[in-house]
């Protein structure tokens, strides 16, 4: 069955970092969209099961959804460039 996170909308200044989704329960597919609405990049950082913590950089004005893995923290952090802004929307599954 699939779950569909609330939408949850972030104001980040710049250098600043936060936490979205967490499962430490052992970890959980899912399926993670973010939308940088600002003109400075975001960082999204992913942290799964046994595995390399992966960063991707979401330029200003992009859009991003990957399809995770046994998925535990999804984060995002602002770059030096400056605040970011935007929405991050969490779909998790058991299959």
């Amino acid at each position: 069955m699939a779950i569909l996170l609330p939408q949850q909308f972030f104001t980040l200044a710049a250098g600043v970092g936060k936490s979205y989704y967490e499962n430490l329960a052992g970890g959980t597919n899912a399926a993670v969209t973010v939308q940088n609405n600002s003109a400075n990049p975001v960082n999204l950082v992913l942290t799964r099961v046994n595995a390399p913590v992966i960063t991707y950089v979401i330029p200003g004005g992009n859009s991003l959804t990957l399809s995770v893995q046994l998925l535990l923290v999804a984060a995002l952090q602002a770059t030096a460039a400056g605040a970011a802004f935007g929405f991050i929307q969490v779909a998790t599954s058991d299959f």
